[in-house]
């Protein structure tokens, strides 16, 4: 006697059902990508042939041998840097003998009371250097004169832009100030800071003479002579 066949049913419920779950994991997994990809993005680069939009360094003059500088301008020990060894910097610059790599990052946006100072700051920098590289040493040295004091509010835009004018910075420079242009350029070259011999993070001011990161503890005695030049000479 021949069995009749058994019919299955498909359960398009059940497969609707999985359907629809896969779908929104599939969303759930492009938003979190988003996300993600939106806070690690460098954003709008600074195109300017003295910036490296790999690096961030913003190159000052044209030696051979380097020096790279990794500041934070609401930074103290930054602008005691900048007194202590800026002088030797810019002779060595001015001699031809290296180019200085200035990389403005933001590690203290939480000491300045909610107004992202070290960002915007740092912004301002590349702002003036797509504007006309030739004005950033003297920016970052009128910064370092109007330094504003950890836990304050910092510099507002509108000063930011007022400082970048008045070392010959045109109008295009300070709409970029007020605009944040390079904000998260700068988050970005942040993450990319090396981390001192010894150190268990990153902090400022880093330095790297020739490309050997200096340990400031040890390697930074207050004489340019001995920390810098011996040091590109050996």
């Amino acid at each position: 006697m021949m069995m009749a066949a058994v019919r299955k049913s498909t359960n398009w419920f059940a497969i609707g059902v999985t359907a629809a779950v896969l779908v929104v994991v599939l969303i759930v997994a492009g938003v979190v990508w988003f996300a993600n990809n939106q806070a690690t993005s460098p954003g709008t680069l600074p195109e300017s042939s003295a910036v490296d939009t790999e690096t961030g360094a913003i190159a000052v003059g044209s030696g051979a041998k380097t020096v790279d500088t990794y500041i934070d301008f609401m930074c103290p020990v930054c602008n005691q840097f900048e007194q202590a060894y800026g002088p030797t910097l810019d002779q060595l610059v001015a001699s031809d003998e290296i180019t200085l790599n200035i990389h403005p990052i933001s590690i203290l946006d939480r000491a300045s009371q909610g107004t992202e100072y070290s960002t915007r700051s740092a912004s301002a920098a590349y702002c003036v250097a797509v504007d006309d590289p030739a004005n950033v040493p003297a920016f970052v040295k009128a910064l370092y004169a109007q330094q504003p004091s950890e836990n304050t509010a910092g510099l507002d835009d509108a000063t930011l832009a007022s400082i970048a004018t008045s070392v010959g910075a045109s109008d295009a420079a300070t709409s970029c100030i007020s605009d944040g242009t390079y904000t998260r350029f700068v988050t970005a070259m942040t993450q990319n800071t090396p981390v001192q011999p010894g150190s268990g993070g990153i902090a400022t001011p880093t330095i790297a003479v020739d490309g050997t990161v200096l340990a400031n503890q040890t390697d930074l005695t207050g004489d340019p002579q001995k920390d810098i030049v011996d040091r590109l000479d050996g």
